[in-house]
């Protein structure tokens, strides 16, 4: 009896070891996997924005006009804003129509290092001379005159106001056309430079936008989106400055 009650008392025992094993197996097979990281940002940004700024004018006094990606149909008013992994240093720009001459003092290039920051702080600053209704804009402050400086710059705050110089008594700021847009760069994988270029044939004045400012007949599509834009979202303009296609345009720019 005791022989007996041995055996069983074993194979009882055999039967808990082998069936918790079981469990432990069937417990590992079954885990539930770990749950997958979340989504972080999007990707950073990398190499420069290198920003390139061209001037035009008719006379000294009359009709500028700027220029900030190549124009979608007349290539002599053509500049070099791109990305690259290597900063430029001065602008390059096209030779103009021969009615409208470049402005070389006007010109500037800014190297914007996209790693930086999170926000690209587009500022256009407008400059107006009433004499003769002559409008034209910056981005980037020109290489040879300060007294039209823009604050664009790449940092981790987003900027809502434009910081822009006085001017040089002739030619002044003209706050219904100059703005600043920060642009998240973590919100897509392009950055859409929408220009928008106008003119008014009575006054013989052309104006550009690239930033939206406080005046929505000027408005543009400027953005950062995984959207590459192929065509240029313009304002209407006032009625009497009305858009220029032949030199408005989009450059899409690959942040990454």
């Amino acid at each position: 009896m005791t022989s007996e009650m041995t055996r069983s008392a074993i194979s009882r025992a055999l039967r808990t070891v082998v069936t918790a094993a079981v469990g432990a197996c069937a417990l590992v097979a079954t885990a539930a996997p770990a749950p997958a990281r979340e989504a972080g940002p999007g990707a950073a940004a990398s190499g420069f924005l290198n920003l390139h700024q061209c001037a035009y004018y008719a006379t000294s006094l009359d009709d500028h006009f700027s220029t900030f990606v190549t124009p979608s149909g007349d290539g002599r008013y053509a500049t070099g804003t791109e990305r690259s992994a290597t900063a430029d240093t001065a602008a390059e720009c096209g030779p103009g129509n021969g009615n409208h001459n470049p402005v070389p003092v006007l010109h500037g290039v800014r190297a914007l290092d996209l790693g930086a920051g999170r926000y690209l702080n587009l500022q256009q600053c407008d400059y107006y001379r009433a004499a003769s209704t002559d409008h034209f804009t910056t981005l980037v402050t020109p290489s040879g005159d300060g007294r039209y400086a823009t604050g664009t710059k790449v940092s981790n705050t987003p900027e809502t106001r434009p910081a822009c110089g006085p001017g040089n008594g002739s030619h002044v700021p003209n706050p219904g056309l100059s703005a600043a847009r920060a642009l998240d760069l973590t919100a897509g994988r392009h950055l859409n430079l929408h220009q928008c270029v106008y003119y008014s044939e009575r006054q013989a004045s052309h104006l550009t936008t690239v930033v939206p400012g406080a005046d929505s007949r000027y408005t543009t599509g400027t953005n950062v989106s995984d959207t590459a834009d192929t065509r240029p979202v313009c304002g209407p303009g006032n009625g009497d400055h009305v858009p220029v296609p032949l030199l408005s345009a989009v450059r899409s720019v690959p942040l990454g």
